[in-house]
């Protein structure tokens, strides 16, 4: 009897998550996992947010129902705390997973997506420390030829905190619909670790810095291989899968 199995592909999610975390590795980064549901403590007040502070509401939360204090966790960055807990500096560490928020769904937004957290805690670490790793890093994910550009943004857990865009790609900086006619792409936020973060963890801010950044897999993901909707990562459509 002849028996023919269709090989199986890759998720281009999974595809690019294996690519960015060998670019890390290479560079002596370790690879950490954290729980998809989180306290609010991780979550929030370890990455100095008080109660009533705004930057909780930029992120639409998911509680759990009869569970005090509990959430899908809305950042990757709940994990800084975690290792920082355990672990004495120096150290170098990327964190990977899921992540929720409450919002609703377009081309570009999803109500779950996955992010790549990293913090790096030593010596004198300071912004050309940060600058040096994400350049190298997108030279390697996406080649020699692309363009960068950091500008200040807002991050409770990093000060000062900034965004990095990348030239659009379709458009080599021209202006079209997918860069919204700003010729740049945002694709990360960063920063110097807040002192107030690193003492939550009992680690002396005089004696230790540190620098953090966010990556949304799925933003890199579309840009990579030239996807223009989100949702299609989700989808199911094997189309989209079969090409990995």
């Amino acid at each position: 009897m002849n028996h023919s199995f269709q090989k199986g592909h890759t998720h281009p999610i999974t595809h690019i998550i294996n690519k960015i975390a060998g670019i890390f590795v290479s560079m002596g980064f370790e690879i950490m996992l954290g729980p998809e549901i989180e306290t609010e403590y991780y979550n929030f007040d370890s990455l100095n947010m008080p109660k009533d502070h705004p930057a909780r509401d930029m992120q639409d939360t998911f509680w759990i129902k009869n569970k005090k204090k509990t959430l899908l966790r809305t950042q990757t960055s709940a994990m800084q705390a975690r290792y920082m807990e355990t672990h004495k500096p120096p150290f170098k560490i990327i964190a990977v997973g899921k992540v929720f928020r409450n919002e609703a769904t377009d081309s570009t937004h999803n109500a779950s997506f996955h992010q790549i957290e990293g913090l790096v805690v030593g010596k004198n670490i300071n912004l050309a420390n940060l600058k040096g790793t994400l350049n190298y890093f997108l030279h390697k994910l996406f080649g020699n030829n692309i363009k960068t550009q950091f500008r200040p943004g807002y991050f409770p857990f990093v000060e000062p905190g900034i965004e990095i865009d990348m030239m659009c790609f379709r458009c080599g900086g021209k202006g079209c619909p997918t860069c919204k006619q700003s010729g740049w792409i945002e694709i990360l936020g960063a920063g110097i670790v807040h002192p107030k973060v690193l003492s939550n963890s009992k680690i002396n801010p005089n004696k230790w810095q540190g620098f953090a950044f966010g990556i949304g897999i799925e933003r890199l993901a579309m840009l990579k291989y030239d996807i223009t909707d989100v949702r299609m990562f989700s989808n199911g459509d094997l189309r989209l899968v079969n090409q990995f």
